[in-house]
């Protein structure tokens, strides 16, 4: 089955993108996404988002992990998913709400030459209640908590950004340790849904630095979800001021949060190359 698709990255986070109308298939879009983002059988991408049509905002955005997994939202991926939309001139409106699994997201196009180079998005508001993210805490926050990972204790904290999202920070940050500790915390018993896993060094009260270990995808080179919530932890913690620039491996974002603590993310989307996949069901 051939399929047309585009292989956008913003922050070296890369997806590939799809129309439903070129491929209407809900029951196969699990095994598409492992397919094609599998980097030495398929194209290769953290993973896979298909545009559909929306009867509440502009766009609706479904999106799976390379797993095969589906994920609620994706910061990073929100914004080459507006890129493609917006330069596919599937629109010509430069500030969009998009429908997600996790709710209502508006997005604002930053173009040049007809094409959008930036995306700035509103992320909402962080949920800390335990029961929404959902994690196995007592207290009404789930705020500098302990965890304990081969007799190393690591001082936690975990939020809802559309996805749940623990931040741990660290003096220093290496990429062993994100990937040695990132699996087992991202499957500890007490997250029922699993988590994503931040581990973010703060330089100065406007500059972090951080690494995502990513849930149902694994290392990445940067999550917008996951930044945002460091982002916004910190801010919690008064750590940091309203306005961050956040440095990962993959680039450099700049969060935002405001008075009303809506948080806002910002930051390049590029497209890679566009094509026909064709696809084996397995």
């Amino acid at each position: 089955m051939d399929i047309l698709f585009q292989k956008l990255q913003g922050a070296g986070n890369d997806f590939i993108i799809i129309k439903y109308e070129d491929f209407p298939h809900d029951e196969l879009f699990p095994n598409l996404a492992q397919s094609v983002c599998n980097r030495n059988f398929g194209i290769g991408a953290d993973g896979l988002m298909v545009v559909k049509s929306s009867n509440v905002g502009d766009f609706f955005m479904l999106y799976f992990n390379s797993d095969g997994s589906k994920a609620k939202m994706c910061g990073n991926g929100l914004r080459c998913f507006t890129k493609y939309i917006y330069d596919n001139k599937l629109t010509d409106k430069r500030n969009l709400t998009i429908e997600t699994l996790a709710g209502l997201l508006d997005v604002e196009v930053k173009e040049n030459n007809g094409k959008a180079y930036k995306v700035k998005v509103n992320m909402g508001k962080m949920i800390f209640d335990p029961k929404q993210i959902p994690v196995a805490c007592l207290d009404d926050k789930c705020i500098n908590q302990t965890l304990e990972v081969d007799d190393v204790k690591f001082e936690f904290s975990t939020v809802l950004m559309g996805v749940p999202h623990t931040v741990i920070f660290l003096d220093e940050l290496d990429l062993d340790t994100v990937k040695k500790v990132g699996p087992i915390i991202e499957k500890n018993k007490i997250f029922p849904e699993n988590t994503n896993v931040n581990f973010a060094k703060i330089i100065s009260r406007n500059k972090i630095e951080v690494k995502t270990w990513e849930r149902g995808a694994g290392y990445t080179l940067a999550c917008g979800t996951g930044v945002t919530s460091v982002c916004g932890v910190a801010n919690f913690l008064d750590l940091v001021d309203n306005e961050v620039e956040v440095i990962t491996d993959g680039g450099k974002l700049v969060i935002t949060v405001e008075g009303n603590e809506d948080i806002y993310m910002e930051g390049p989307a590029q497209e890679i190359c566009k094509g026909v996949y064709f696809y084996v069901n397995n």
